[in-house]
């Protein structure tokens, strides 16, 4: 982590043995504290002592900076946190936030100033939440941020989403081999729902826009392609994208009537949140049209049993739904012999693992098993339904979890971080 404090400010103290690395710089008089780590932040920090801290540009170099470095760091988040001791800035890795550095509460505050100008948003309003996108001018990239009313200031949060190159196809994103085949054959298919599900940063988006690029790279200009998104993520080409602008009362039950009337052959949701929504996408998907969406829960039968919860009906369930996929991320470990960074190599040889990316775990539920089918038209509940599932030996997250653990590739400690379980144990919603 990096301490940046402007020494005419209240200073931040350090315990030496916590933070031994200590660069000093100044430039007119003003001098800067630098504590680099290895782990994170090390390339921000050091460029950080490069600009030139009289210039006018100060805080926009430092914001360019910022989004730069969290890009190449393959941050998915940025946090900036305000305190009594200034300005802390994290960025999210692979799942994990990181500490990378402490601004003064000043530099912080005009940090997030910056950002507001660059969004389009009031700067002079610090008294409640906004959000907005970072203007093209400054990112060629998809950036959300949002800002939030704290004791000691606001808050923003930066949400970094992949560029078009970084779009992955079906085959790449580390899925079991059975999902990936019987995902590529359903989305083949003129009807239904295909239903992509878990909690945030699950990596349900790249799943989503894997399969859009599956469906165009198998029938090119043969299908029309429209989404319905909040907000656009990733430009998608040869795809008809739009997002929905509720202050203009352009929201998703408006949108979907209307993109019914635009003879689309393939629709993407980007997400069903109320019952009008998931009526409305099960509908369209009724009347000749393939329908993928994501959906927040915690397991296919979750998902299964909230939508009957949302009331939709369960013949038009039973009717409509290709497949739920639940998906999760969990950190891998490196093989020890692949070790570059010397403190990498001390933590492993001190009993740590060390983790570099992360690699998906999933399951997938059909309606073709005919117990299912016939407990969907009962309106069964999250725990029948599990109790069916595993009656009928379908493989769950926890199978997945399992094997990824007894292969190597991931640790307990990190299935329960993500999974909130250990593999030996049951789900909640299987007991």
């Amino acid at each position: 982590m990096a301490v940046l404090n402007d020494l005419q400010h209240s200073a931040i103290h350090l315990e030496p043995r916590l933070f031994p690395g200590v660069i000093n710089g100044g430039d007119n008089q003003q001098e800067f504290e630098y504590v680099i780590s290895e782990e994170t932040g090390g390339s921000f920090t050091a460029a950080m002592a490069n600009l030139p801290v009289q210039a006018e540009d100060y805080v926009p170099q430092v914001v360019s900076l910022l989004l730069k470095e969290a890009r190449a760091a393959r941050a998915s988040d940025v946090h900036l946190v305000p305190g009594s001791g200034g300005m802390k800035m994290l960025w999210r890795l692979d799942g994990v936030l990181q500490a990378v550095a402490v601004f003064d509460a000043e530099t912080g505050t005009r940090l997030v100033a910056r950002l507001k100008v660059i969004c389009g948003l009031l700067t002079y309003r610090t008294d409640l939440p906004q959000e907005g996108r970072v203007s093209r001018e400054y990112s060629a990239t998809e950036i959300r941020v949002t800002t939030f009313p704290t004791l000691y200031g606001e808050k923003a949060a930066i949400r970094l989403f992949a560029g078009s190159d970084d779009l992955k196809r079906l085959d790449q994103l580390g899925l079991p081999l059975s999902i990936e085949q019987s995902l590529r054959h359903q989305l083949l298919s003129t009807d239904g729902v295909i239903l992509l599900t878990g909690p945030s940063g699950s990596g349900k988006t790249t799943t989503v826009y894997a399969c859009l690029r599956e469906i165009l790279q198998a029938s090119g200009d043969g299908r029309s392609v429209m989404t319905l998104e909040d907000p656009i993520e990733v430009a998608v080409d040869g795809t008809t994208q739009s997002q929905v602008r509720t202050s203009s009362g352009f929201d998703l039950m408006t949108g979907l009537r209307s993109l019914m009337r635009q003879d689309p052959d393939v629709i993407m949701v980007g997400e069903i949140r109320d019952p009008a929504t998931a009526e409305a996408a099960f509908q369209a998907s009724l009347t000749g049209h393939l329908v993928l969406t994501t959906f927040h829960a915690g397991s296919c039968v979750e998902a299964i049993a909230r939508l009957l919860d949302m009331h939709l009906e369960p013949y038009v369930l039973r009717s409509s739904l290709r497949s739920v996929v639940c998906q999760r991320l969990v950190r891998q470990i490196v093989n020890p012999s692949d070790l570059e960074k010397q403190s990498d190599k001390s933590a492993a040889a001190a009993g740590h693992h060390v983790y570099k990316g992360r690699r998906v775990i999933a399951e997938m539920l059909t309606l073709e098993t005919p117990e299912l089918a016939r407990a969907v038209m009962r309106k069964s509940d999250t725990r029948e339904l599990a109790r069916i599932v595993q009656s009928c030996g379908i493989k769950t997250l926890r199978d997945v979890a399992l094997n990824a653990v007894s292969e190597g590739v991931t640790t307990e400690e990190e299935v329960f971080r993500v999974l909130g379980m250990s593999p030996g144990s049951e789900p909640v919603a299987q007991l």
